[in-house]
């Protein structure tokens, strides 16, 4: 794997202490960042600088938006991921609280994914 920006080494150690209790974690380089997933599935993403993509429920997106720090995220300049895709400021992630929060609204989604919609996987068609 590519080597981390002590930003990202710091969210991902920060990450892993949080997920640590769950029993198929695992980490793969993905969106330019290193994604953390469980069961196969991403949960988050640490970014180079620091911040947080978070794959959520799409019916709690809008809300989750409100959140502070959190934006729709996007795949380069202008084009957005979708419902289901936030992206969390740095700073808004510093207190622990806030990023276990985060933690937990991925969790609660990632439970809910069956394992043929996780991201990275290709639905095979007969």
């Amino acid at each position: 794997m590519a080597a981390m920006t002590p930003e990202q080494h710091h969210l991902v150690q920060r990450v892993r202490a949080l997920v640590d209790d769950e029993p198929d974690v695992r980490e793969v380089p993905m969106f330019g960042g290193r994604a953390i997933m469980v069961n196969d599935k991403m949960i988050v993403s640490a970014g180079k600088t620091g911040d947080l993509l978070v794959r959520v429920a799409a019916d709690r997106h809008e809300t989750l938006l409100g959140e502070p720090g959190a934006e729709q995220a996007q795949m380069g300049a202008g084009r957005d991921m979708g419902l289901g895709w936030i992206t969390v400021a740095p700073e808004a992630i510093a207190d622990d609280d806030r990023l276990a929060f985060w933690i937990d609204v991925a969790m609660r989604h990632n439970r809910t994914v069956a394992g043929g919609q996780s991201v990275g996987k290709k639905s095979r068609r007969a």
